[in-house]
């Protein structure tokens, strides 16, 4: 945990982020999810969730394997073999570097995030050769439990025929600093991939398949998540060739790449699977959890601490820094005039916002907002009594950095220009990282192992 956190307000608004992610921890998550039943004289498998249910029935014949992708795969499969023990045949999982855990009956890969690497090709080839792999086919008697969760885009990697990893990833790359919203991002992502939009319910078929989802998409979309690998894919060719037109990246994007997009836009390449395909007919998805249970948990924890508290959204979207502008805005709001609440109030909020990269330095989406908060509080310092801002990934990695966020206070501010250190200039060049490093407003959690987007809390005193 970063240093700077002394004050009160500091103190609290890391603890009702610590109450959000211990929420969806997935252990315990999937521990409460996932049972085996007796229907009669036969066994059944039933997945149970406060969203929706599934049941498949356990012939004697069957095999139940498990795969997963995802920053919080590896947690959810020590969760599950918890509940399957020896009823677990095999299977495999990947999970980002330095987010596994210890499994028994699970092999687990390490994979590259945000940029795919060599074992996220490993980990594909795995589960797209699953049946081969055990030196059996799979059949309809067997069912596959698939653990999905944010990340998972990047850690399985297949680039589709013609394509090389480095094509995956400079395509990748182009569309995440372009300020593409991550739906965009995986749009074309699933039309280079062989894996993904529902291209891996292809390869498990004719075995049953369940899909255990951790979302840390806005809204919950199932096809979103980690590139939807086991559901029907709505987007299109077209519409993936509309996005990196958007955004200008046609001659940047590798020549192998965009000529797949056009060629997909022309019917010369197949569609991803759509509804009604056969390999859908024995598959069902339940989602396990997902931002609004840690923001109801980050809410339960405020209001013990005292806090009149408002949750403002889950589904917090747009440029960092400008959203910065709304918390700064609702702190002055309810410090000068107790509108909407009355202090000590707290205000939470969740959601993935983007960021539109200009300059070189490092960092993440919630340290460039809380940079950005910090800024505005810069240039008019008086509006900075008694407000707090906290920005951070539940996944505990903000970006590629080793920090969840950050938090910002009074305190900050008085220590920023006691060193001498200009916000505005970071913030033009995107170098929030270096910043709170020099700081010492950094938040570091570490690995959480799990994963629903980020968690915004504002505080007023």
């Amino acid at each position: 945990m970063g240093e700077a956190v002394v004050d009160r307000g500091s103190q609290d608004a890391v603890a009702i982020f610590r109450a959000a992610v211990a929420r969806v921890d997935p252990l315990p998550m999937m521990c409460a999810t996932v049972s085996i039943e007796m229907n009669g004289s036969e066994r059944r498998l039933v997945a149970h969730s406060g969203f929706e249910e599934a049941a498949f029935e356990l012939p004697a014949a069957g095999r139940i394997f498990a795969i997963g992708m995802g920053k919080a795969s590896a947690r959810m499969a020590l969760g599950l073999e918890g509940v399957l023990g020896s009823d677990l045949a095999g299977g495999v999982i990947a999970v980002k570097h330095g987010h596994g855990e210890v499994l028994s009956r699970l092999h687990l890969v390490e994979a590259g995030h945000p940029v795919p690497d060599s074992g996220s090709l490993r980990a594909a080839g795995m589960m797209l050769d699953l049946g081969q792999s055990l030196d059996t086919t799979l059949d309809a008697r067997d069912l596959v439990i698939v653990l999905v969760s944010g990340g998972g885009s990047a850690i399985l990697c297949a680039p589709a025929l013609g394509l090389t990893l480095e094509d995956k990833i400079q395509a990748t790359d182009l569309l995440l600093k372009s300020g593409a919203s991550i739906g965009e991002v995986n749009c074309v992502r699933k039309h280079l991939s062989a894996v993904k939009g529902g291209q891996l319910a292809r390869a498990l078929h004719p075995a049953r398949v369940l899909t255990l989802v951790l979302s840390d998409v806005i809204g919950d979309d199932l096809d979103a998540i980690a590139s939807g690998p086991t559901v029907p894919d709505p987007t299109t060719f077209a519409e993936a060739q509309a996005i990196v037109r958007r955004y200008g990246l046609m001659e940047r994007l590798p020549q192998a790449a965009w000529r797949r997009l056009i060629e997909g836009g022309a019917g010369i390449i197949a569609e991803t699977p759509k509804p009604g395909e056969s390999a859908f007919a024995d598959n069902r998805t339940v989602l396990v959890g997902n931002n609004r249970i840690a923001l109801a948990a980050a809410e339960a924890e405020a209001k013990l601490r005292g806090y009149e508290c408002l949750v403002l959204t889950s589904r917090l979207e747009g440029e960092a820094r400008e959203l910065a502008r709304l918390f700064l805005g609702m702190g002055k709001d309810i410090s000068k005039s107790g509108f909407p609440l009355r202090r000590p109030a707290c205000v939470i909020a969740g959601g993935e916002t983007t960021v539109t990269v200009r300059g070189k330095g490092r960092g993440g989406r919630n340290q460039e907002m809380a940079l950005a908060f910090l800024d505005a509080l810069f240039r008019s310092p008086k509006d900075g009594d008694g407000l707090t801002f906290l920005s951070a990934g539940t996944d505990g990695n903000d970006g590629p950095t080793d920090a969840a966020g950050a938090c910002v206070d009074r305190t900050t501010l008085d220590r920023v220009r006691f060193l001498g250190l200009d916000p505005a200039s970071a913030l033009a060049d995107n170098d929030s990282y270096r910043f709170f490093e020099a700081a010492g407003a950094l938040l570091k959690t570490g690995p959480t192992n799990t994963n629903v987007c980020d968690v915004q809390v504002l505080i007023v005193r």
